[in-house]
């Protein structure tokens, strides 16, 4: 999965994401000193794992989009 810096770069430009990421990492060192608790990464997939049926659509529509015909089965 792409980081949070490039989601915003390829959006905003390079010097914006920047600004962002700083931010970002400002605000949870805050929070963290703030309410006294460890810090708990989500892991690289967590926007996979909270929008899963958005994540399916849009891998779908992509590799349509290379001219591929698709078929999903659930694993067993």
């Amino acid at each position: 999965m792409r980081s949070f810096y490039w989601r915003i770069a390829s959006k905003r430009g390079a010097k914006k994401a920047r600004i962002a990421t700083a931010h970002k990492q400002l605000k949870i060192a805050f929070l963290i000193i703030r309410d006294g608790v460890r810090y708990k990464d989500l892991g690289s997939n967590y926007f996979d794992r909270r929008n899963a049926e958005r994540t399916k659509r849009r891998l779908v529509e992509r590799l349509e989009g290379l001219g591929l015909k698709v078929t999903l089965e659930p694993a067993a």
